[in-house]
């Protein structure tokens, strides 16, 4: 008689088990012979950090998905593109004064911005750089269940409670962040629609619902529209300063002890005891 193996070796009796010894494994992602923990972030792999490319996708996602910005032209509604003036393309609009596809044909209507400078905020001097190991400023990024409680009434008995795991990381630098944003349209109404879009949103936080959310404030005044011929084609461009106050978080900070991890986790305490230890005689307690 054949007998088949086993070719699923990770089968067990459930009656065998113990549910008391099993613990949580929510949160914790097994990479082949790695386990991670997962920890705030949008990179859930790496270790939590903020940088100025988050703030950038944070504008640009703002922009692209909350704003949603279109135009009607000829009874059709078209969405608008968005981009990210990048070193190459940025060159390329402001020497041509326009923006081509691979084709050769005139991207019109367009959004496009990008980061002209960064610089500390002032009025949030608060990175505590001083505290060079990170032993006394601390913020409290997570808080989630730790996989290690058990379910048990031994437990209950010994009056534990459930232990939290916490994030920490150091505190952040705020700084500011300054855009030039340059809309391009066919016609003036279209421009119109743009900018009483941008006014609305404006002095809100940008940043959809799965991205960090900056405060954002305009930088001197929405220029007026004007007419521009280009190689005799006809369009309208409005330029405006955008400012957002953001952090940025490093994700390891060297100093003259080395390099540090900007990322501690710590578990809350299961019990708290009240006692008393000192050689206090029995006078001492009467008093």
């Amino acid at each position: 008689m054949a007998v088949n193996k086993i070719t699923n070796k990770g089968v067990v009796n459930k009656e065998l088990v113990n549910r008391a010894n099993q613990v949580s494994t929510k949160g914790t992602t097994i990479r082949g012979n790695r386990e991670t923990t997962i920890i705030p972030g949008n990179n859930f792999a790496d270790n939590y950090s903020i940088t100025l490319k988050d703030v950038d996708t944070a504008v640009l996602n703002h922009v692209k998905n909350v704003m949603k910005p279109m135009v009607r032209e000829a009874n059709e509604t078209f969405k608008i593109p968005v981009y990210y003036g990048n070193e190459e393309r940025w060159k390329n609009f402001r020497k041509r004064g326009v923006l081509r596809d691979k084709n050769g044909s005139l991207i019109l209507p367009l959004i496009m911005f990008r980061r002209t400078d960064v610089s500390f905020d002032d009025n949030m001097p608060m990175s505590f750089d001083h505290d060079v190991k990170g032993e006394f400023i601390k913020v409290a990024r997570s808080n989630a269940w730790s996989k290690d409680n058990q379910y048990d009434r031994f437990s209950v008995q010994r009056g534990l409670k459930p232990v939290q795991e916490v994030i920490y990381t150091g505190m952040p630098d705020h700084v500011v962040c300054n855009y030039s944003v340059v809309m391009m349209t066919n016609y003036i109404e279209q421009m119109n629609i743009l900018s009483d879009l941008f006014l609305e949103h404006i002095g809100t936080y940008f940043g959809d619902s799965e991205q960090y959310k900056f405060l954002s404030s305009l930088d001197g005044s929405i220029s007026d529209a004007s007419e521009m011929n280009q190689d005799g084609e006809r369009l309208i461009k409005t330029e405006f300063g955008l400012s957002i106050k953001a952090y940025v978080i490093p994700e390891f900070t060297s100093n003259i002890f080395g390099t540090t991890n900007e990322t501690s986790k710590a578990l809350t305490p299961s019990r708290v005891v009240f006692g008393f230890e000192g050689d206090a005689t029995d006078e001492q307690v009467g008093k």
